[in-house]
This record gives C-alpha cells, structure tokens and sequence, in this order.
C-alpha cells in the first residue's frame, strides 16, 4: 500500500520543483569579448559593461562575463565564434569580417559617412537593413548600433593630402582604406588596433589610422607627432557595433530577451554621445601630450574621396556581387 501525502505535503513538494526548476533555468552565464582595454574609459567596453551591469542589476540571472584587451579571442577571430554561439556577446568593428563578407568593407569605406549626425540617418536606411540581413543569414545579431569617427595619426609630417603619404608604412584598418593609401603611394601593414602602439614604438609603422576612442585608450599619443583629427570632415568613421549571436539569444526566455534588447538600446544612446565626445576627448589628449593637430579642409577631403572613388570604391563596385546596388543605397542616404 503506497504512503498518503497530505495535500499541504504534496504542495509544498511542487513549490520546491518548480522553484528548483526555474533557478536552474534562470542562471545563464554568458562570455563577451573585445579588444580593448577594460576600465579605462573606451566607449565600446563601457557599452558592454552597461549590458552586463543591467542583465545583473534587473534580477534577469543573466552573468555576463566581460573578456577585454583580447583577453579571449584575437580581434578578427571573434565572428567565426559568434556565429556558431560558442560567443555570447562582442563589440565588433564589423569590416573585421569584410574577409568573409566583402559586403561589410562598405561600414567603413572612405568619405562614406561624413559625420556622426549623418550616421545615424543611415542607421535607418535600406543600406543597413541589407548589411543586418547579411548577419542575420549568418547567426549574427545587432544589439547596438555604434559608429565611431577616427583620425590620422603620424610619426613624421602631419598627413592631409595624398602627396603626403608615399614611401610611409601606415596601417589602416579596413580593406577600403588600405586600397585608397596603397593607391596614394603609402605601404601597408595590416593589424588590430590593440596593436598600433607597439608598431609605431618598433618602427613596423609610421602612421596609422584608426577611432578617435582607439587612439586615447592606447595612448597612441606617446608614439607620434601630429594627428590629423576627425573635425568637421571626417574620412574615416567605422561602423562598431554590439553583436549578438542568435543561437546565444533564442536561447533565452522572452524577458531576458526583452531586457537584453533593452540595454542595447540604452548602450546605443550612450555611445551616440560619447561618440562626439570622443573626438573632443582626442584633441584634448594630443594637445596636451605636445603632439601637433590639425584637421582637413573640405578641399583636402575631396582629394581623398578622389583617390577613393578610383580605387576603394571602383574595386568594390567591381568585386562584390551586388557592390554597385548596395554602394548606390549608401551614397543615397544624404
């Protein structure tokens, strides 16, 4: 004869089965990764440190831990990870994948984007819709749309025009830059950002170009003489947003979902502001290490965007199946 459980009995055994249950559903540990410093004020680590603060502070049982200074995968070896859900969460300059999709070498073409206002209108156009239907075909996912403006960086004269950069080791990041200098007469070296400074301190590079935030958090200013600063013609802006594997995020239930979009969006206002900070932040920085700065005209932009339109962009239009379409969706966004 089997033993009677009182109903209060039989209660309070669901209650324990059903709390066991949800804690064990509830404790999610997840991995994010980027390259650059942690705690030290760069604008994308303070974006994804916002997104774990807020999945730990709202009581979503999501543990985000934070992998800074390529401290778990090499820059450009985050995507492959990413899109198989073995990483969570990364902030990524996204033409670090334009190898394995040349369609993404357009978020950071040269003369492309003009400013930061200019970015967030392409934010919403047809030309960004396509570039996040390409990540999501690929299990990739936006959790915030961040665009940072960069400068010009040298260890010799100061670089405005064309004319001033043949015979010069430069790293440039994105293939669109590096074809655009390579056409001007400088030699290229290709590396992460995280490794500029050692390049410049080694005499591998003479020049570099990269984020306003990139170029204060590794003190860049140490190594150079002059900066060409970002201003009000801007040449270089990259697309670097906060990405999301898909499969790290169906796994989820639909309030840990709704927070985690949540604190995308409000990394996102963070990072519109402090985008233009940052640029402020940058002159600041070189200044006040003596480093000599100045800013393009108009004029001396346009002799860039020259140089780009017969090289960078030609190829592109020419290379990339459907380049021509998606440049002409991008050159329309005014």
């Amino acid at each position: 004869m089997k033993p009677l459980i009182s109903l209060a009995a039989r209660g309070l055994l669901a209650g324990s089965i059903l709390l066991s249950g949800a804690a064990g559903a509830a404790d999610v540990e997840m991995k994010a990764s980027h390259q650059w410093p942690g705690g030290k004020g760069d604008i994308r680590d303070e974006m994804v440190q916002m997104i774990a603060r807020h999945m730990t502070e709202t009581g979503t049982g999501i543990n985000i831990t934070v992998y800074p200074g390529k401290s778990l995968y090499k820059p450009k070896e985050q995507w492959g990870p990413l899109t198989k859900g073995k990483l969570d969460i990364t902030a990524f300059p996204l033409a670090y994948a334009g190898g394995k999709h040349p369609e993404f070498n357009l978020t950071l073409m040269p003369g492309l984007v003009k400013n930061h206002d200019h970015a967030l209108r392409l934010n919403k156009s047809d030309f960004m819709k396509k570039i996040k239907e390409i990540m999501a075909d690929n299990g990739v996912m936006v959790l915030a749309d961040t665009w940072l403006a960069g400068g010009i960086v040298s260890k010799k004269e100061c670089i405005l025009e064309p004319k001033d950069v043949p015979g010069m080791k430069i790293r440039a990041a994105g293939k669109a830059f590096e074809q655009m200098l390579a056409a001007a007469g400088a030699s290229i070296t290709s590396m992460p950002s995280s490794e500029i400074y050692t390049g410049l301190q080694t005499g591998v590079l003479d020049g570099a170009v990269t984020s306003s935030s990139s170029l204060v958090s590794y003190r860049i200013y140490e190594q150079v003489t002059c900066l060409t600063a970002p201003g009000s013609n801007a040449l270089w802006v990259m697309y670097e947003p906060i990405l999301m594997s898909k499969k790290s995020f169906d796994k989820l239930d639909e309030n840990q979902q709704k927070e985690l979009l949540k604190a995308g969006k409000e990394a996102e206002k963070f990072a519109t502001k402090a985008s233009k900070e940052a640029d402020k932040k940058l002159v600041d920085a070189y200044k006040n290490a003596g480093v000599k700065v100045v800013e393009m005209t108009s004029e001396q932009a346009a002799m860039w965007r020259k140089v780009a339109d017969e090289s960078s962009y030609k190829l592109f239009a020419e290379k990339v199946k459907g380049g021509q379409e998606l440049l002409d969706m991008a050159l329309s966004v005014e």
